[in-house]
């Protein structure tokens, strides 16, 4: 396959941090809300070693925020998730899909609410600012609607509590999951969260202004060199190991919560309107059509392809596609997210995949991959 390049126009916007990533070697990247996001600066079976075992500082600018300010703040937010908001305390953080009047997913943030009538949308993928925005100004709701100067710069890693600690204080190892606080770090208010899309713990600190990327940078590779701190990224790997969905590849507008396996982050019988609620009911006395399983895929290595696989069943009838998958290490096997029909979702059903004509059995399980491997 022939290598492919990409200018950095000035329609991709650039990240605080990106000098510092170009710096240190990155070598491949994909497209993220009109920005770049680095994937690799050596491999991914490299960086999930280390991710696992060390500490890492990962350029996640690109996971922009939408801030919506203003009294109507709250019933906005409301109207856009089937996820319960008013109970959501100040420095909380709560994941929460949001679904247009079909029950289709438009994006799967993390809502921090910054005061009584301030949020910010923490998105994935997708143009949520200007759906959002649609909506304020359709509904004649009193707020403000913007994407503010916020660059995420994620620490991830077992070793991330005792490196933010040395930066920041011993305070932040007393910072819950999904809560946040204000600090000062390298001279700039930041917003410190306990939270960061990986299985290994660690922090995502929201830089508030743009100019200071290299200095809040600098700092932490300075104070993480005693940590075997390196540059890394998401990792496909351990993402899939962890049972980290991302959006864009393993749900789409075109899902709904059911069927991306979210019940536990929707509240049906909330008080306050919620523009898919009459949709979300009637999937949930039917039952979704399709489910995003995990599938443990039998035998050796399969090439990293970009090509949907198709899983199938017993008679070898095409019975969904496979969503994100990698070689696991850790379980010595091929695991994945498919999308396949509700009939055949059931944990422990045996079905097949095929890979560009490599067709290898496979199970569907739980997010316990160890007993797969047992």
């Amino acid at each position: 396959m022939s290598k492919m390049t990409m200018l950095l126009s000035r329609r991709l916007r650039p990240s605080p941090f990106e000098q510092r990533v170009l710096e240190h070697g990155a070598t491949e990247f994909t497209l993220y809300n009109k920005m770049i996001l680095p994937l690799i600066y050596s491999s991914y079976a490299e960086q999930y070693t280390h991710l696992c075992e060390h500490v890492q500082i990962w350029d996640v600018a690109c996971e922009r925020q939408v801030e919506i300010v203003g009294p109507d703040a709250l019933k906005l937010v409301e109207l856009i998730t089937p996820r319960e908001m008013g109970s959501c305390a100040i420095g909380q953080c709560k994941y929460a899909p949001l679904c247009d009047e079909n029950g289709g997913i438009i994006n799967d943030p993390i809502a921090l609410r910054l005061a009584e009538d301030r949020f910010w949308l923490s998105i994935a993928d997708s143009d949520v600012n200007l759906w959002v925005k649609g909506i304020a100004y359709g509904r004649g709701f009193d707020v403000k609607v913007f994407e503010p100067d916020v660059s995420p710069l994620a620490i991830q890693g077992p070793k991330a509590n005792d490196l933010v600690a040395d930066v920041v204080g011993e305070h932040t190892r007393d910072i819950k999951f999904f809560w946040f606080t204000d600090e000062i770090i390298a001279g700039t208010p930041v917003k410190l969260a306990r939270s960061g899309w990986s299985g290994q713990g660690g922090f995502e600190i929201y830089l508030q202004d743009s100019s200071k990327g290299n200095d809040l940078w600098d700092l932490f590779w300075e104070a993480g060199k005693k940590y075997n701190l390196q540059p890394g990224a998401p990792n496909l790997i351990e993402r899939i190991e962890t049972g980290l969905k991302s959006y864009g590849a393993d749900m789409t507008i075109d899902s709904d919560p059911f069927e991306a396996g979210f019940e536990s982050y929707m509240d049906l019988d909330k008080d306050a309107e919620y523009m898919c609620r009459e949709a979300l009911a009637e999937i949930a006395k039917t039952g979704p059509e399709k489910r995003l399983v995990n599938l443990f895929i039998e035998g050796e290595k399969l090439a990293d392809l970009r090509s949907d696989w198709s899983v199938l069943n017993g008679s070898g009838d095409h019975i969904g596609v496979v969503t994100s998958q990698a070689y696991s290490p850790r379980y010595e096997a091929n695991l994945a997210f498919a999308i396949v029909d509700a009939a055949h979702a059931d944990v422990g059903n045996t079905v097949k995949v095929d890979a560009e004509g490599v067709v290898r059995d496979a199970t569907i399980r739980d997010a316990r991959w160890r007993e797969a491997a047992n």
